[in-house]
This record gives structure tokens, C-alpha cells and sequence, in this order.
């Protein structure tokens, strides 16, 4: 199915969504559209073979992009530490429906969520599946991403049915790769020998390789309908950061430095449930532990 398509992505520099332009690009017509205020960060795409375009998703503002695009990505997100809700609303939200529209003609949408709108709850090991209840995580070190990707979430599902465009919303756990994700953050934490924050011990993922995410899309596409098809996005095994952060130190020989500073009304834990997944897109191919060796391997040292 992902052959020779044309293909519209939001944030292309972004942490999955790069990688994921690599693996499409040889064989589809790609478009990225962002703000690309990083600087080299342009340039970085265009030489993936993505054709790029200047975007501001909180006003709208675009370079002129064409409408008969196959697919729209929409990845793009704002985890920024500050409380301007109505900014992350705008980025993370309301950006759907001119997104949607501009695609309306589209064969699918995929929309990134994300596993941060579910409700907390009290036991760290509980599966969270699609219809638990949402909503008043606490995460500090972005306020206003879980409110607003749960608004996003009821603009994408209203869109999906007024221009009857199928759209799938993947939640997404924790992704990794070279490029980033939180795994590679606590690599980079112990390679400095820094200390590795931790809100909760335990505290448990079901982390996702980004070899695995290119190889589902085209399944969670292929699931997209109308209404929208909701499906939690993570990995089959259930990792804890603490577990993750120790199979680093073997790794590296280095210490590894845990502070557990409990967050009130966070996350104890965030395990996806990934039985709907695992319906549409068959197993994960990689285990965490082969993942997180191929960053180890791969990702360049950080300051």
C-alpha cells in the first residue's frame, strides 16, 4: 500500500516522525510541513528526499501546499514546560481541522495521540485499554500536552465524521530510536553522569522501537474509518524505566544514578494494552532489549 503514494507529514524533523520520512521517502512522494525553527533542521529533511514546506500549525500560516495527497501524517506536537494552554490548543488541536480539511480527499489520516490522556491510576501495573476514562494527568514538564491532545482527540473524531475522511488516533507509549525518545534520554543522562529522574518506583512503559512504528503504519493506516478507529500505540512488553536505565549501565559500564522525586497526579505507570494493536498489526518484531542496544549503538553522544 505505501508505494508510490503521496504522503503529507506534520513536524518531519520530529522525533518519530524523521525516521519515519526516511523509511517512506525511497518509495513515495513525501511533503513535510513545519515551522523548522531549529536551525539545519530544513535542510536535514530536504535531504531525505522530502519535499518541504514552511508551516505554522498554531495560526495556520503556509506555503502553498498542494490537496491530492493519499495520506496525511499529522505527528506534529507541542510539549513545551509552559502553561499557555490556548497556544497548545492551538498547535495541538485546532490545527486538525484545516489539516483535515486541506486532505479531505485523502484515503486515510493517521492523528498521534498520545498515552498521557488517560485518567492516573493507582496501580503502576494497570493495562490501559481505549475506553478507560481520560484525562487530569499531571506531567510537569509539559502542562498543557495531555489536555490538549484530548481536546484534539474530539476535534479529530467530529472532522473524521463531517468530511467522512477515515482517520485512525494512535496513542502513542513511549517510542525510542536514535533519534530520541525517552529510553535514549536516559542513555544520554548516564553517559554524562548525570542523574536519571524518575516520578515513580516503580515505573512502568511498554516502550516501541522506531523499526517497529515504520513497519505498523501501514497496517493503522489500513484500519482507518469513520468513525475514527482508536488504537493505543506501544510496545507488546512492559518495561520499567528503572529496568531500561540498569540495562544501559550494563551496557556502558558506567553508573547509573536514579532520583525517584514522586510527581503527585502523575502517571504511576503508563502500559498501553496492546491487544487492539496487536489485532491490526501483528506482533512487535523487536524486543527491548535488542531496541534499546540498537541505540546504544547508534546514537551519538550528547552534551
Amino acid at each position: 500500500m505505501l508505494s508510490g503514494k503521496k504522503i503529507l507529514v506534520t513536524g518531519p524533523a520530529g522525533q518519530i516522525a524523521f525516521p519515519l520520512c526516511e523509511y517512506l521517502s525511497p518509495d513515495n512522494e513525501v511533503w513535510g510541513i513545519a515551522r523548522f525553527s531549529e536551525p539545519g533542521s530544513r535542510e536535514r529533511v530536504d535531504a531525505l528526499g522530502v519535499t518541504t514546506r514552511f508551516c505554522d500549525l498554531a495560526t495556520g500560516e503556509c506555503e502553498e501546499i498542494p490537496e491530492d495527497f493519499e495520506y496525511l501524517l499529522h505527528l506534529a506536537a507541542y510539549q513545551g514546560s509552559g502553561n499557555d494552554q490556548v497556544y497548545a490548543n492551538q498547535v495541538n488541536a485546532q490545527s486538525s481541522v484545516f489539516l483535515m480539511e486541506h486532505c479531505r480527499r485523502a484515503k486515510a489520516v493517521l492523528v498521534m495521540s498520545t498515552s498521557s490522556v488517560y485518567q492516573p491510576h493507582e496501580d503502576p501495573f494497570h493495562h490501559f485499554v481505549e475506553s478507560d476514562p481520560l484525562g487530569g494527568a499531571r506531567t510537569p514538564w509539559a502542562p498543557t500536552y495531555a489536555e490538549s491532545k484530548i481536546l484534539e482527540e474530539e476535534i479529530v473524531k467530529e472532522q473524521c465524521r463531517e468530511l467522512n475522511l477515515p482517520t485512525v488516533i494512535a496513542r502513542m507509549n513511549a517510542s525510542y530510536g536514535p533519534h530520541g525518545g525517552l529510553p535514549a534520554y536516559t542513555l544520554d543522562s548516564i553517559r554524562r553522569g548525570d542523574t536519571v529522574a524518575v516520578r515513580w518506583d516503580p515505573c512502568p512503559y511498554t516502550p516501541i522501537c522506531q523499526s517497529d512504528i515504520n513497519e505498523q503504519l501501514e497496517a493503522l493506516l489500513s484500519a482507518a474509518s469513520v468513525p475514527a478507529t482508536i488504537v493505543n500505540w506501544g510496545g507488546d512488553e512492559v518495561v520499567t524505566l528503572q529496568e531500561w536505565a540498569e540495562y544501559f549501565g550494563e551496557l556502558s559500564g558506567l553508573p547509573v544514578k536514579l532520583d525517584v522525586h514522586v510527581v503527585e497526579g502523575s502517571h504511576r505507570g503508563n502500559i498501553s494494552d496492546a491487544s487492539n494493536r496487536r489485532s491490526l498489526t501483528g506482533p512487535c518484531k523487536t524486543s527491548w532489549r535488542d531496541g534499546m542496544r540498537w541505540v546504544f549503538d547508534e546514537r551519538p553522544l550528547t552534551n
